[in-house]
């Protein structure tokens, strides 16, 4: 049975952002959890990041090792510094992880095998089937992010300007291309 209601950003009115209930007054009077970016940066405080399971490092088929646990070790860190660790599931960061992690393998592999395959019958050239799991990957790990980052942005008091871990994806895949 699959999960009933929209997905997050599709259908709806949208949630209105902590910055936009301040300026408006807060008309459901609820208490705000307000973070403070520049606050944030000069005293680092937050909970402690719950251990990374074992998948997240599972040994692959090639005898590569998933990287899944590092990006989760660096989305935590980042929400940690901008005080939102505490407000984002270790699940979500886990499977934003694992989906990160998949795209760069599927990436090498291209690197690796190409973006052609042979097909299996008619032996006429096709697309790698590798193409379109990188595609599929990338656009769940977007969505992933968006899920997370939406989570910091709705409950700052600023706009957050600076690097995400999301940014940082494309340099760890051309890093480990060079071997």
């Amino acid at each position: 049975m699959g999960l009933r209601g929209p997905r997050p950003g599709t259908g709806g009115r949208p949630r209105k952002s902590l910055a936009e209930k301040v300026t408006e007054g807060n008309p459901g009077k609820r208490k705000l959890k307000v973070l403070d970016f520049e606050k944030i940066a000069t005293e680092p405080e937050g909970v402690e990041m719950p251990p990374p399971k074992e998948f997240l490092s599972a040994a692959q088929r090639d005898g590569s090792t998933l990287s899944a646990s590092e990006l989760y070790k660096e989305a935590w860190k980042w929400l940690e510094r901008r005080g939102c660790a505490e407000l984002v599931s270790p699940a979500l960061l886990e499977r934003y992880a694992v989906s990160a992690a998949r795209w760069i393998h599927c990436e090498e592999a291209v690197s690796k095998y190409g973006h052609l395959g042979k097909h299996p019958i008619s032996s006429q050239p096709i697309q790698s089937p590798y193409v379109a799991m990188s595609q599929n990957y990338m656009k769940q790990t977007n969505r992933l992010w968006s899920e997370i980052f939406a989570i910091v942005r709705d409950n700052c008091s600023t706009e957050y300007k600076g690097v995400s871990p999301q940014d940082d994806l494309m340099e760890r895949l051309l890093r480990s291309r060079r071997g």
